[in-house]
């Protein structure tokens, strides 16, 4: 368990995955449910066991559409989102400081990531 690691990234999202009580009502109302590697309760409970380099490995953090909708049904607030979105942040701080630049999305498109993942990535990553 990667303590530093789990820290930083409920300190990006603001949010406590010990909170969630697994009732899977986050991953039940995710559109990209089927396309995902691990769904939103499953990535909450590796946030709190610290799997954190496992999900930076994972393509999968780029899977979420950002739509909110776990936001929505998390009876507890736990807000699934908001720490797939802090481990994207952490993924590309490890990547360096130049972060992402419009020159390198070409690279990194995959044909079935949703342009607004894309959007996203460009606006928060570009300095």
């Amino acid at each position: 368990m990667n303590r530093d690691l789990t820290q930083t990234v409920a300190r990006i999202a603001g949010v406590n995955p010990r909170a969630c009580m697994r009732c899977g009502k986050c991953t039940g109302a995710c559109p990209a449910y089927d396309e995902m590697e691990y769904h939103p309760h499953q990535f909450v409970s590796m946030v709190e066991t610290g799997r954190i380099d496992e999900l930076l490995r994972s393509k999968g953090i780029y899977t979420c559409l950002s739509c909110f909708a776990c936001i929505e049904r998390c009876p507890r607030q736990v807000e699934p989102a908001r720490l797939i979105e802090a481990v994207r942040v952490l993924a590309e701080r490890k990547q360096g400081a130049d972060h992402l630049r419009p020159q390198d999305i070409p690279a990194r498109l995959d044909p079935d990531m949703p342009q607004q993942a894309i959007t996203s990535a460009l606006r928060k990553y570009r300095r």
